[in-house]
């Protein structure tokens, strides 16, 4: 009497259950993980841009402390490699202006109007922030104790 032997075949790869039980996974881990993410990611680039207006704010008391107290009219006083009173090369305060996190340049007033007024005579700095609009809550200023550092 002849045995036959069954051979056992053993596949390597997963079965169609295992995978779509790995992508459901990965699926509620996803769902939980990328809402904490961008929340994150907003709130760096508001920090981020504040960091930007207080150093532009910086680079203008620098200006004025170099010029009795006068602050520039413009930023591009700040960008320039001459000295407008004396007419000598000196370095520049700034590279170029800086930029709030979602590329737009900052925006200065000197002197400030509107409800900037109440700056005590200092220029007025500020990114219309993530909505990109001016005036609205969101905008990112030295002005209010919200993101002065």
């Amino acid at each position: 009497m002849q045995k036959f032997h069954r051979k056992t075949r053993r596949r390597g790869g997963f079965t169609l259950l295992e995978v779509l039980l790995v992508l459901a996974i990965l699926g509620v881990i996803a769902a939980i993980a990328v809402p904490q993410l961008l929340g994150r990611q907003q709130e760096a680039m508001i920090k981020a841009t504040a960091s930007s207006v207080k150093g532009l704010e910086d680079a203008v008391k620098l200006y004025a402390v170099e010029h009795d107290g006068r602050f520039p009219a413009t930023l591009d006083l700040l960008l320039s490699g001459v000295d407008e009173e004396t007419g000598q090369e000196r370095a520049p305060y700034l590279e170029d202006i800086p930029a709030d996190a979602w590329g737009n340049v900052l925006n200065y007033e000197y002197p400030p109007t509107g409800e900037r007024q109440t700056m005590g005579g200092k220029p007025a700095i500020w990114s219309y922030g993530p909505d990109m609009q001016d005036g609205t809550e969101d905008d990112i200023n030295n002005w209010t104790s919200k993101f002065s550092q």
